[in-house]
């Protein structure tokens, strides 16, 4: 099983003709990294030689030669296919699709049975992964599936801010139909779990952002803040959490306001991750909160567009690896107390 001591972290390719090899290779290239955790990177040694000769990139790693064998003070790799594939750096297509499909479920399996301690995904493109096997909007909800939990919550994190989001990846005009006072509970209860368990802050302070403009405008654009947002953090405060809102997301964001709060919880995706990205992008860290087992994933995509190149950063994959170590951390010692 999974070692007491040093955490061993497994690491998904995702599509392997996106920038996730290129920037999994310039995130471990640093052995000094090698002193905090195991690396098991689930993918090809093939994807990655092709990648390292490409970026003419010092990276020592060694193939997992026993199933769960994992070599300390060494970078790991699981070949999870055998076969020799196409790769065509910045190109859409079924092989990238199926690689990375293979890569997470293979290192799902491990990390569900305990050999790994956490998980970090590189990009994957949502559309060519889908299959039979496959047929979910992203990993959150592959994740919450796999762990057999609807308590889960997209929580965007940096050292400036962490943004939770209500309805997830579903299209804008399903949005205002999944914010109920059922949702909205669960998910503030997530994220006050999470700030508690993950991230060691004891009295968590919670802003709530409303769903229409100006926070409804005291029903006049809009009734959810009246009759759902408000009535449900009023519950709370009740309770003696800290939870306060709702709030106007344009100026919440362009007063700074959101400096004062622990986390914010948007009503959805693009609501939450336009300010997030633009205050936070390249170091920004996706975790899925509400699951058993530790999750993260940088906040970009594939980029196509300079895959390939030797042009991406590998900053917020670096970010996801460390996240994932704290809160390993984190968790073990509420366990200990």
């Amino acid at each position: 099983m999974a070692s007491k001591h040093k955490p061993i972290i497994g690491i998904t390719l995702g599509d392997i003709n996106g920038i996730g090899p290129e920037v999994v290779i310039k995130a471990l290239s640093d052995a000094r990294i090698l002193n905090f955790f195991t690396p098991v990177i689930y993918g090809s040694s093939r994807v990655l030689s092709y990648y390292k000769k490409m970026m003419d990139i010092e990276f020592n790693y060694s193939q997992v030669k026993e199933k769960h064998n994992f070599i300390n003070n060494k970078n790991n790799v699981v070949n999870c296919w055998n076969e020799t594939l196409e790769l065509s750096p910045g190109v859409e297509n079924s092989i990238g699709g199926n690689a990375s499909w293979q890569a997470l479920k293979q290192a799902s399996v491990d990390l569900k049975e305990g050999f790994i301690d956490a998980i970090v995904t590189a990009p994957i493109n949502k559309a060519n992964i889908q299959s039979e096997e496959f047929k979910f909007p992203g990993h959150t909800e592959f994740f919450a599936d796999l762990f057999d939990t609807d308590k889960q919550l997209m929580f965007m994190v940096s050292d400036k801010l962490r943004i939770g989001i209500v309805s997830g990846h579903v299209p804008l005009e399903q949005v205002a139909s999944k914010i109920t006072r059922e949702t909205l509970e669960e998910a503030l209860i997530a994220m006050e779990k999470s700030l508690k368990n993950d991230f060691g802050i004891t009295k968590p302070k919670i802003a709530i952002l409303g769903l229409n403009p100006h926070a409804g405008e005291d029903g006049l654009l809009g009734e959810q803040e009246e009759k759902i947002i408000k009535p449900t953090i009023l519950e709370f405060r009740k309770a003696g959490n800290l939870f306060f809102g709702p709030f106007p997301s344009d100026g919440f964001f362009g007063s700074k306001e959101y400096k004062k709060y622990d986390a914010i919880l948007a009503m959805y995706h693009d609501q939450g991750l336009i300010p997030f990205k633009s205050l936070s992008f390249g170091n920004g860290v996706n975790f899925t909160a509400g699951l058993p087992v530790v999750r993260t994933s940088p906040d970009h995509g594939t980029a196509y567009s300079i895959a390939g190149k030797n042009e991406a950063s590998a900053d917020s994959m670096y970010a996801a690896l460390t996240t994932a170590l704290d809160i390993i951390k984190t968790r073990k010692e509420k366990v200990s107390l």
